[in-house]
């Protein structure tokens, strides 16, 4: 039997980068077997070297996609220039006599992936309590749309009409130019960033049965319509909004979102982690 075509391949595969046979490795078992897969900076498996850990955006051999964004100093935040700033510090270390590392956080709830609740925008629902823990987590998970918006365009009633949504569906998810040009990685707020005008919102409330709306920049409407749009939206306690989505790489179409916000009791906001699973 004649084995140098086996032989071939085998040594095929042993010169091939270390970083590929890594992956392909990761793949198979680490992935697979540990909930913090890691990489090793010389791709040693030794175990002697400081690991350092594996950040992705799909999951499950392309099955979950994480719509969420990591938070860093950098990344933008409503109304301001110099982005979040340092929001994250050492509150106990280890390296100052702790038994162990305690991180604080300080932040606006409205930063990154994150929901709002009707108290948002509308004070006697925020006195009342329709604050993020009393959502319904029913239309923060289920079947999703993602769509996607006609590029250099605001959502207005004319571009939801044209979206033709089919009735029944009760969650979307907008992409639009906000993703194309990378606004969620841009330290200075943009007010250029597309969203819903004031007359696209009631067409939704109107004309669909919508009930989660996702969009993919900190605001769901366009800047010149703020606060009409959460109007729109928030006012009758029927609709979720979640806006920030990271939705880059993500094909249009059917999913399963799951998105759950911090229980925080008063809060007229809190961040998310999003997925999206096929």
């Amino acid at each position: 039997m004649n084995n140098t075509p086996l032989l071939h391949h085998l040594v095929l595969l042993l010169l091939l980068p270390c970083t590929l046979v890594y992956t392909i490795t990761t793949v198979t078992s680490s992935s697979a077997n540990q909930a913090y897969p890691t990489l090793t900076e010389d791709c040693s498996v030794s175990g002697e070297d400081i690991p350092v850990p594996i950040r992705r955006e799909v999951y499950d051999y392309g099955r979950i996609f994480d719509i969420s964004h990591r938070y860093t100093p950098d990344m933008p935040s409503y109304g301001v220039k110099d982005g979040l700033g340092e929001f994250l510090s050492l509150g106990m270390s280890i390296k100052n006599g702790s038994d162990a590392n305690v991180s604080v956080m300080k932040f606006s709830v409205h930063s990154g992936t994150h929901v709002d609740a009707p108290g948002h925008v509308f004070d006697h629902y925020y006195d009342a309590g329709f604050d993020v823990d009393a959502l319904d987590l029913e239309f923060l998970n289920g079947p999703t749309l993602v769509v996607d918006v006609p590029r250099n365009k605001n959502i207005t009633a004319e571009v939801m009409e044209a979206l033709n949504i089919p009735k029944g569906v009760r969650r979307v998810l907008f992409r639009t130019l906000n993703t194309d040009r990378k606004l969620m990685w841009k330290k200075e707020f943009d007010t250029s960033a597309v969203g819903f005008m004031e007359d696209g919102a009631k067409w939704l409330v109107d004309n669909t049965d919508i009930k989660l709306i996702g969009l993919d920049y900190l605001n769901v409407a366009a800047s010149v319509d703020v606060l009409p749009v959460h109007y729109a939206f928030l006012q009758g306690r029927e609709m979720v909004l979640v806006e920030g989505l990271k939705l880059d790489g993500v094909p249009a179409g059917i999913y399963s979102v799951h998105c759950l916000p911090l229980r925080l009791i008063g809060s007229d906001g809190s961040p998310a982690r999003c997925i999206l699973i096929k």
